[in-house]
This record gives structure tokens, C-alpha cells and sequence, in this order.
């Protein structure tokens, strides 16, 4: 396994990860239009956000396959002594791989990237539905301490 930063040549692979939960997705379906690019491109090129991919070798050594991914944004702040923290969201495995440990894994890494960025928190958001989710985030550490809003513009 490869956790790294996501790649251009990767977004059709992440945005398959996104467009279906339950179901595996094969990436060549997925089209990748002006607006995909331009938000790739806003994360990327930003130091506060990065794409990371969890993605594992091919057996013939010419690439690799993207498994699993997630957003970090560090968020600068006046609180916690004006620490940053992490804020984790679009966390994705592929459908048919889930239950190996590949989540815990991307998610203790996107953990750890944030240790060593010398964040004093990390925080996610889950939809309310997603409660094996919630399981998950919870056997991982992560509490429940506020509830969440959201305004569609």
C-alpha cells in the first residue's frame, strides 16, 4: 500500500470513489469536465489542502491503483493557542475493499500528517445516516462533541 498526495492522473480514479458508495465504479466511466479540474487544481496548488490517496502497486509495476482517499484542510485559528487543525472530508475505499483495514490505515495517516504539521486537533464531519461510519470514526478515537450545520447556497 501507498499512501501518497493525489496526482492529476488520479482524479478520474478519486472521483469514481465519490460518485458511488456502495458500488464499485470503474474510473475510465467517470468525465472528468472543466469544473473537476478547476477544483483539483485550487487543491493542489494550495499548502492549507491537500488530496491524499491510499493506492496500491501493480503487479506488472506500471502504476498503481487507487483504493482509497480523503481531503485535509488545515485550518489556521485563534483557539487552542493558535494551533492549526485538520478538518477531514470526502474519506472514500473503494466498495469491495472495505473492512481489510485500508480506512483505518488512510485515516491513521491522515492523522499523522497532521501530528507532524503540528495541528492541535483533527475533526470530520459523517452524515447522520452513515452509522457504520460513525462506528468507525468512533474506534479510531474520534468523539462526538458538537453538532453540525450546513446551508445549501
Amino acid at each position: 500500500m501507498i499512501f501518497r498526495t493525489a496526482t492529476r492522473q488520479d482524479l478520474p480514479a478519486i472521483l469514481a470513489l465519490l460518485a458511488e458508495e456502495e458500488q464499485v465504479v470503474d474510473p475510465a466511466s467517470v468525465v472528468v469536465d472543466a469544473a473537476y479540474e478547476r477544483a483539483f487544481e485550487a487543491i493542489d496548488s494550495d499548502s492549507r489542502n491537500e488530496m491524499l490517496v491510499l493506492a496500491l502497486a501493480l503487479a506488472d509495476e506500471t502504476g498503481t491503483t487507487v483504493l482509497g482517499c480523503l481531503q485535509a484542510t488545515y485550518i489556521p485559528g485563534l483557539g487552542k493557542h493558535g494551533a492549526e487543525r485538520a478538518l477531514i472530508e470526502a474519506v472514500r475505499v473503494r466498495a469491495d475493499r472495505r473492512g481489510g483495514g485500508l480506512g483505518r490505515e488512510l485515516i491513521k495517516h491522515a492523522v499523522e500528517r497532521a501530528r507532524e504539521r503540528g495541528c492541535a486537533l483533527v475533526q470530520l464531519t459523517s452524515n447522520k445516516r452513515r452509522t457504520e461510519a460513525h462506528r468507525f470514526y468512533a474506534s479510531l478515537g474520534f468523539e462526538r462533541s458538537h453538532d453540525g450545520f450546513k446551508l445549501a447556497l
